[in-house]
């Protein structure tokens, strides 16, 4: 059994299992931090951005005026952001037989795989899943066929140019395998190979191994997976969380008793506490409207965001700030709110009970209803009509790079009286905001993370005991900013297996068992001798059929009777001869009474030729 470790963020994973003749994927997240090294995307022209001035190396040998431009010390590449894919030369991926999937953040790499590898397997994921994952896929096209950059920067990435190059683009690893956004024929043709499961539904691959999506409490439809044969179990967790928020609790005692653990998607911030940060969210909030300004959300468009307007719902009131409009724009803005309302079945038990009331289970519903919360596919259009301020917006992308955000940034950002917030921890907050320097608005830093903790995933370990665990090797290790901080890693015995990106790692155990069928009519040939109370052995001579890794032991086929003939035949004609199988022996010899018997039996044999000598001399 083998694992190949394809990425190397640990909350974006991608890994590949070997495992009794299947070979399965574990998620393909992609990496959407590349698109920090890029200038941002904006909507309308900006005389800013388009100011800047390229970059030239300090004696002149190198000059990429038209791929790189400075802004406030850094350099940025002027082109259409491209994003890290999973690694694609470690192993063949059109041998991977299936892709099992345990959130949408981690799909989005999905395209990619299924598009230009040659995979013509089948892809597991629940449904909110996948019409989720669909939805931030088609936001993501939408965001980069809307601003189309006519020039693609290609010479930078040689590694003789990046070399020279001011950090932190000379730092970017793996730089030739990045690519471009991909376009909704290849997310149309990527999610009609997904088959959507549910919770605890049992999946046969192949008649080799079965495999359980469980559900992980992380966002709706996030799941943890099992994967197990007969005799071993292997477990998949993957952004999970023990925190109360919508989604279904996590599932864990389906956990217990597996040989291998593969444990990623910890959260990304293990010293912020979500709660704390929500209430540092609000306070901000209330600050800057009261003070007349507005407050800016870069976020995804599902997820977090759902929590985000159930917490404003209660405290705006409460602040005296109830005629303060919510905008949440985005291209699938409409779609990301009914798809919440409409997922009962996958969301925690108070907001199931609520469907059956009738009630919404989210808030927003209301606030829709009521005109405080208003949604829009982009700032064109209706927005530009009904926006008034002081307000607070709710748009994408959190990379500060593409989408709607562009242009409230260049909008709001020369006025101290604004404030961002960032709430989602995928993207360091100042690698985000270097391309808008100098910035008047207020940053604020509240990232909101519920997937578990260092303590939280020690006492799950504790409780559920898998024999070995297979990690993330930044999991093994105290950050590298609080090297002192050992309660931020996981210390565990035996010490984790652990992995990074074009890792490949044989897992700690082997294969022992395998489980055989009899057939009735040999099952009752057999003549069992207890050779100790309660356990007893029969020898057994049969043929054994393996066809779709089943295994069936068969009664020996009896040679088919010769018919008659008066004609003689010649001997290579005669039938081959059928030999009864021989008796086997079974357990263990003891060895004093076989030596016993074997000098008995020596005895013997010695006294036999004086015994005929006697006889012959009569």
């Amino acid at each position: 059994m083998k694992l190949y470790c394809l990425s190397g963020h640990p909350t974006l994973p991608c890994n590949v299992l070997k495992f009794k003749s299947t070979t399965i994927m574990l998620d393909c997240g992609l990496d959407t931090t590349a698109a920090l090294y890029f200038l941002p995307l904006p909507l309308v022209h900006s005389p800013r951005l388009s100011k800047l001035p390229g970059w030239v190396s300090k004696d002149g040998a190198v000059n990429l005026e038209k791929e790189l431009k400075e802004c406030s010390g850094r350099v940025f590449v002027d082109s259409q952001p491209e994003f890290c894919l999973p690694e694609k030369e470690l192993l063949d991926l059109s041998t991977i037989d299936v892709i099992l999937i345990s959130n949408y953040h981690c799909m989005m790499a999905l395209p990619y795989i299924t598009e230009h590898t040659g995979f013509t397997g089948t892809v597991y994921a629940t449904e909110p899943t996948l019409q989720i994952g669909r939805l931030l896929m088609e936001e993501l096209v939408t965001f980069m066929e809307r601003v189309p950059k006519a020039q693609a920067a290609t010479c930078w990435k040689n590694k003789e140019i990046q070399r020279l190059l001011p950090g932190p683009l000379k730092d970017a690893v793996d730089v030739w395998s990045w690519r471009k956004c991909y376009s909704v024929q290849e997310v149309n043709s990527a999610l009609s190979k997904v088959q959507l499961v549910g919770y605890s539904q049992k999946v046969e691959l192949f008649g080799a191994v079965q495999v359980t999506p469980l559900s992980s409490g992380y966002s709706l439809g996030s799941s943890n997976w099992i994967i197990q044969s007969h005799y071993e179990k292997v477990s998949y967790v993957s952004g999970s969380s023990l925190l109360t928020t919508h989604p279904q609790p996590m599932e864990q005692s389906s956990l217990k008793n597996s040989d291998v653990l593969i444990l990623t998607g910890l959260t990304q911030i293990p010293t912020a506490n979500p709660d704390g940060m929500l209430g540092e969210f609000c306070s901000n909030l209330a600050m800057t409207i009261r003070a007349g300004g507005n407050v800016l959300v870069p976020c995804y468009s599902s997820g977090v965001i759902y929590d985000l307007l159930e917490c404003l719902y209660q405290f705006m009131d409460s602040a005296n700030l109830g005629s303060t409009p919510f905008y949440f724009i985005s291209p699938v803005a409409n779609s990301s709110l009914e798809f919440s309302q409409i997922f009962a079945e996958w969301l925690c038990q108070n907001k199931q009970s609520k469907v059956y009331l009738p009630e919404p289970p989210f808030p927003h519903a209301e606030l829709i209803q009521t005109n405080k919360l208003k949604h829009y596919p982009s700032i064109h259009g209706d927005f530009s009509s009904e926006f008034r301020q002081p307000c607070v917006v709710f748009t994408g992308h959190p990379s500060l790079r593409f989408g709607d955000v562009v242009h409230f940034m260049e909008l709001w950002g020369k006025s101290s009286l604004n404030t961002i917030i960032f709430t989602e921890p995928d993207f360091s907050y100042l690698d985000a905001l270097a391309p808008y320097q100098p910035l008047a608005m207020k940053c604020v830093y509240c990232p909101i993370d519920t997937r578990l903790n260092f303590h939280q995933v020690s006492k799950l370990l504790k409780d559920i005991q898998p024999l070995h665990v297979v990690c993330p090797e930044p999991y093994t290790q105290p950050p590298p900013a609080q090297p002192h901080r050992s309660d931020l890693m996981l210390e565990l015995q035996p010490p984790p297996m652990a992995y990074r990106r074009c890792s490949v790692l044989g897992l700690p155990f082997r294969r022992r068992y395998e489980r055989i069928h009899l057939l009735p009519e040999l099952a009752r040939s057999l003549v069992p001798s207890e050779i100790k109370a309660g356990v007893s052995v029969a020898t057994v001579s049969a043929v054994l059929q393996s066809k779709d890794n089943k295994h069936v032991l068969q009664p020996v086929p009896k040679p088919a009777p010769v018919p008659p003939s008066k004609k003689r035949k010649r001997v290579t004609e005669e039938p081959p001869e059928v030999l009864n199988p021989k008796p086997l022996l079974s357990g263990a010899v003891p060895l004093e009474p076989f030596l016993a018997m074997l000098h008995k039996v020596q005895h013997t044999l010695s006294l036999r030729p004086n015994q005929s000598a006697q006889s012959a001399c009569r």
